[in-house]
């Protein structure tokens, strides 16, 4: 029993110095993490293979291979749908807000949530980026929607299906696919209205690292309207009239030449569009399906598939210097196709191909991958750069990337095969399909997120293993001795949730349940209403990053650190708390 009490109070210990550094100080998670799990694997609290269990668990295989689905949605042009066609444009903070967590909440009651918060991550970060929203603003929003939409239905999370199975096991009858709807829709009513009106206030202001490291040169570069999609269409339907840090200096159509290009103005297959704007600028026009570069030399290149975009400055022994990059012959001098060009602060008038270039201008190039190691010692150029996620989209194999996940989707949802199993077959169908590059696929997965998921995973054990969470679990459980029903409610739900932000939900289910059901007898109370605080009080994992792992995959594109959720998460957790307990006293009785 002493070993047991040490254990405990070395655990409780290490899990308070956890929350300190990273609260107090600005430590990477992941080290934080792994420095905690290894001090209780060093002082035997728990074993090395239950700590890195974590690494082998069906959710941290899920983001993992979720990574390379939606790199090969992405890849395909599949963000760019979702930005124009479900979450349109904006025309206040306020329904930015409304358009990001209400169709997440609705999807998650029917899907399994982290699918769907990994596919709008993206979507997301670039419909801010194209209507200069905060992201900070967003992202633990859609993460919060998706974990209230998943308590809708005995579908929506793992937890409630684990919760439901424990509870058979006991001899009970179990739970229908809509049992919990009740419930679940006043607390989903409740969460949603909470964030429309206070997350603005009690989440950060500030804008994601990558776009506060963006390069600002400006370029100009030029791109030709396709016979696809966007002929027909108007300037602002097509989505080109509020691309970010972009400007739509001119239309060219034949001999006709619109400087001042009206948003209701109709595309025409063949109009060639001059854009001004920065790299991420160029990046974006190249994803958009029905725009290609202008220039014929891209296509003289071939090989498609292994092509890059490059910034390369020009050298005043460059032989191309004094006159225009059509009459130097760039291509076939260099191998590569000019797609834009910048000069200092200067926009740069006219089409691309009759700019002459000057010494010190800035060229960017699609190019073949053994560019810059062919001219990286040449004079020609003063410095060449690889601008990353630059290979051209592949539109041609949407519709194959579009298929695969929506049979991850339907084989997850059906029963067919686990989450897990389902996104690990739709991540080798990428990449086997070439939807997505291996080099794409490799770089498309955040390690800092799936480091932190395994060690959280691993302290799970170590708290179930010490004694801490049983001893907890006890002793709150005897202050509701002979009061009423919906103490037991009220406890059940507090403990899931306090355990939910310091180990995994599913965890803290597993561990709480057989308590709270063992309460239950003895109070002679039905255990079905019980189950069902542990299934909400286990899904409430708003406070912490490590509590849900929707809440660490945003935590980088929102530019979060962990006090933001301790100060928003605290007090969701409050409201749907008194609301989940409030509605379970009421559609189950007590």
């Amino acid at each position: 029993m002493l070993g047991l009490d040490w254990q405990a109070a070395l655990t409780a210990g290490v899990l308070a110095g956890l929350l300190a550094t990273v609260v107090l100080t600005r430590a990477p998670l992941d080290l934080v993490f792994v420095a905690a799990l290894s001090v209780l694997v060093v002082t035997g609290v728990v074993d090395a293979g239950q700590a890195f269990s974590g690494l082998s668990n069906p959710g941290f295989l899920t983001v993992a291979f979720l990574y390379v689905v939606v790199a090969g949605v992405r890849d395909t042009g599949g963000i760019q749908w979702i930005v124009h066609n479900l979450l349109g444009e904006p025309r206040s903070a306020g329904q930015a807000r409304a358009r990001v967590i209400l169709p997440v909440g609705a999807f998650s009651a029917f899907l399994n949530n982290t699918p769907v918060v990994a596919m709008m991550i993206p979507a997301v970060s670039e419909w801010a980026r194209r209507f200069s929203l905060r992201e900070s603003k967003l992202f633990i929003p859609l993460s919060y929607a998706a974990i209230l939409g998943g308590t809708c239905t005995l579908l929506g999370t793992s937890t409630n299906l684990l919760v439901n199975g424990l509870l058979i096991e006991q001899g009970g009858a179990g739970l229908g696919v809509f049992s919990i709807t009740p419930v679940g829709l006043v607390v989903l009513g409740v969460g949603l209205v909470f964030l429309m009106l206070l997350s603005d206030r009690l989440l950060p202001d500030r804008d994601a690292a990558a776009r506060e490291l963006e390069n600002p040169r400006e370029y100009t570069v030029e791109m030709l309207v396709a016979d696809g999609p966007l002929v027909g269409r108007t300037i602002e339907a097509a989505g080109l009239r509020r691309l970010p840090n972009c400007f739509l200096i001119e239309l060219d159509r034949g001999d006709l030449v619109l400087p001042a290009v009206a948003p209701h103005e109709r595309l025409q297959a063949g109009d060639r569009l001059v854009f001004a704007g920065p790299v991420s600028a160029v990046l974006d026009l190249r994803r958009i399906r029905g725009l290609v570069p202008a220039t014929d030399q891209v296509f003289k290149l071939g090989g498609g598939a292994r092509r890059q975009l490059v910034e390369a400055v020009v050298s005043d022994q460059c032989p191309v210097v004094g006159r225009t990059i059509r009459e130097g012959g760039f291509r076939s001098r260099y191998g590569a196709a000019v797609i834009a060009v910048a000069r200092g602060n200067r926009r740069m008038p006219g089409k691309v191909g009759d700019i002459r270039l000057q010494p010190g201008d800035v060229l960017m190039l699609e190019a073949g991958y053994d560019f810059i190691r062919s001219h990286r010692h040449r004079r020609d150029f003063l410095l060449t750069r690889h601008i990353q996620n630059s290979e051209p989209p592949r539109h041609e194999r949407a519709g194959t990337a579009a298929l695969i996940m929506a049979g991850m989707v339907a084989a997850a949802a059906t029963g067919l095969m686990p989450m897990a199993h389902a996104a690990l077959a739709a991540a080798v169908a990428m990449v086997a399909t070439r939807c997505v590059t291996g080099t794409a696929a490799r770089s498309s997965m955040d390690f800092n997120v799936l480091i932190v998921i395994a060690a959280a995973i691993g302290l799970s054990h170590a708290m179930h293993e010490s004694g801490l969470a049983a001893l907890v679990a006890d002793a709150l459980f005897g202050l509701a001795a002979g009061g009423p029903d919906w103490a037991y409610f009220a406890i059940a739900y507090l403990l899931a949730a306090v355990l939910s932000a310091v180990m995994t939900n599913n965890a803290a289910a597993v561990l709480i349940f057989p308590i709270a059901f063992a309460a239950a007898g003895e109070a002679g109370i039905d255990p079905i209403p019980v189950a069902v605080a542990v299934m909400f009080g286990a899904s409430a994992s708003f406070a912490t990053p490590m509590a849900y792992q929707t809440n660490l995959m945003v935590m980088g594109a929102g530019g979060y650190v962990f006090s933001d959720y301790l100060r928003i998460g605290l007090p969701m957790t409050l409201v749907t708390g008194v609301s989940a307990v409030a509605a379970i006293a009421f559609f189950f009785g007590g």
